[in-house]
């Protein structure tokens, strides 16, 4: 795949995470239960209008910092709720480094790919300076997790 892209974050930016937010809280973030939660997740519909809109010329990459193992839920959420997308970028099961490692290691990726890519829309602010700093555009959309 190459060619224009927009990227998308799931958690916080098309699904709406907030009542498993309390799962991460406390000195030990139940992880497993949080992602184990994910299929649960409304839809946020302003930014799912959004990625409707956007012109078909656009390739529409999904890169979030689920797991892998949690790929087969995620794929159904995602058929659930109709939402349009050409690629799905998880971190591998075991990988525990900060998401903005993650996510900055694969926007690399993509691009050595072959995708040019044009905006990005993510809810973690350190993944929006790591983006940016990547030479991507991105668009800060705020969930309310980070604050």
């Amino acid at each position: 795949m190459g060619g224009p892209a927009a990227v998308f974050d799931l958690d916080g930016v098309l699904s709406d995470a907030a009542a498993r937010q309390h799962l991460l809280q406390g000195p030990r973030p139940d992880w497993e239960a949080f992602f184990a939660a994910s299929g649960d997740d409304p839809l946020v519909e302003d930014v799912a209008t959004l990625l409707g809109l956007l012109s078909s010329d656009l390739a529409v990459v999904l890169l979030t910092a689920r797991p892998s193992r949690v790929r087969k839920l995620t794929l159904e959420w995602l058929g659930r709720h109709g939402l349009r997308w050409d690629l799905l970028v998880m971190r591998r099961d075991g990988d525990r480094r900060p998401a903005r490692q993650f996510k900055q290691e694969a926007v690399r990726a993509l691009r050595r790919g072959g995708l040019e890519l044009r905006l990005c829309f993510e809810d973690d602010r350190r993944n929006v300076e790591v983006i940016r700093a990547e030479g991507v555009p991105c668009v800060y959309i705020h969930s309310g997790y980070y604050d």
